[in-house]
């Protein structure tokens, strides 16, 4: 008894104006179909009745249901086909099954196959009826207030992702501005060095694109290249700018530098990859670099094109104890190293740009207004 009178309160707590909730009866006995309407006449829900499951689809089709009550056997069809079309047209709905007498192999097929809700035998009297639909009709409100609130939580989520991605676009753009003030802090210090950074960053763009790098990996590169340098913070002065020849000690000083940039940049996650350049861009294609002692594809494919580039770049810049060599000098070099410090496959990617591209790059690396990524 209890149990009834919970179903009825929850059932009626419809909020006013709403259009009642829908339920669809669909039996071959005509005589059963007016009982059914003359026991519900009272409930708080708008009931149909049909003698056919074509009739039952095509109502289905026309308006949303709440609840569908099927006898197993229908004239056109049974009632199990009958659900599983309606399943399809409708599968918001709570299905109930009718039947003359209850048998375990349909009972399973029944729930595990169409999804029913609940089995109603004949003869059903009038309490037990109500119980079920009542029963039913909760079920779909409840279901219908879990997928509203599924829907709301995937906006609330939708929103905050975006949130999210426009604030660490904003982080990732400050650190960029921190990093490339400081970079050119570096660059600055030594005036036979001036815009290194941002000139070998746009040609390590360069020839990466040659090599068909794109997206996300071209930009870390691209930002690896820029950032390379950024461990000299940690070298001394004395050591960085000393006019003469360093000592061994000094040497192994300057060495670090890879190591301290990688620490500094450990703790950005969105230079992560670019920090694999900076850690590498010593090494050598046949393992006689420093500091990991890597050697060939275990060396990643920014520090490859880099090294290309940084040689480049020092042979074509003016230097305290020479001029700058011309770009036919540079190549030779380049191909002297070719399978010994560099990849032949970087180095035969760097000879298809034409000369004319690289001093274009070099005229513009001075631009303010034309930084890399």
């Amino acid at each position: 008894m209890s149990e009834h009178r919970d179903s009825r309160a929850e059932l009626r707590q419809t909020p006013s104006g709403e259009e009642p909730d829908r339920v669809l009866y669909v039996d071959p006995d005509a005589t059963q179909l007016v009982t059914f309407q003359r026991t519900m006449r009272d409930e708080p829900v708008n009931c149909r009745a049909v003698t056919t499951g074509r009739e039952g689809l095509r109502l289905l089709d026309e308006a949303p249901h709440a609840v569908l009550l099927v006898d197993l056997v229908l004239p056109d069809m049974s009632g199990m086909e009958f659900l599983a079309r309606a399943s399809r047209l409708r599968p918001e709905a709570v299905r109930v099954l009718v039947l003359d007498r209850l048998d375990g192999e349909t009972v399973c097929d029944a729930v595990n196959k169409v999804g029913v809700f609940r089995i109603l035998q004949k003869p059903w009297d009038g309490s037990q009826l109500r119980n079920a639909v009542r029963r039913a009709v909760v079920q779909h409100r409840l279901l219908t207030d879990n997928h509203l609130m599924a829907i709301r939580l995937q906006e609330v989520n939708e929103k905050l992702h975006v949130l999210n991605r426009e604030l660490d676009a904003t982080v990732a753009e400050r650190t960029s501005q921190l990093l490339l003030s400081l970079c050119n802090a570096l660059d600055l210090r030594d005036t036979d060095t001036q815009w290194h950074s941002r000139r070998v960053a746009l040609y390590t763009r360069r020839l990466a694109t040659e090599l068909g790098v794109a997206g996300e990996e071209l930009r870390d590169i691209e930002r690896g290249a820029l950032l390379h340098d950024i461990g000299k913070i940690g070298v001394s002065d004395t050591i960085l700018l000393k006019p003469g020849k360093l000592t061994e000690d000094e040497w192994t000083a300057m060495r670090r530098h890879s190591l301290f940039g990688a620490q500094i940049l450990a703790g950005i996650p969105f230079l992560l990859r670019a920090r694999q350049l900076v850690a590498q861009h010593h090494e050598r294609w046949d393992g006689s670099g420093y500091n990991g002692g890597l050697r060939g594809t275990q060396i990643c494919i920014g520090a490859r094109i880099f090294a290309v580039i940084d040689t480049f770049d020092a042979i074509t810049s003016d230097r305290p104890y020479r001029k700058a060599l011309g770009h036919a000098h540079a190549v030779a070099e380049i191909r002297k190293g070719s399978g010994t410090q560099f990849d032949p496959a970087v180095v035969a990617a760097f000879e298809r740009v034409r000369a004319e591209e690289w001093e274009e790059i070099r005229r513009h690396s001075a631009d303010p207004e034309v930084a890399p990524d």
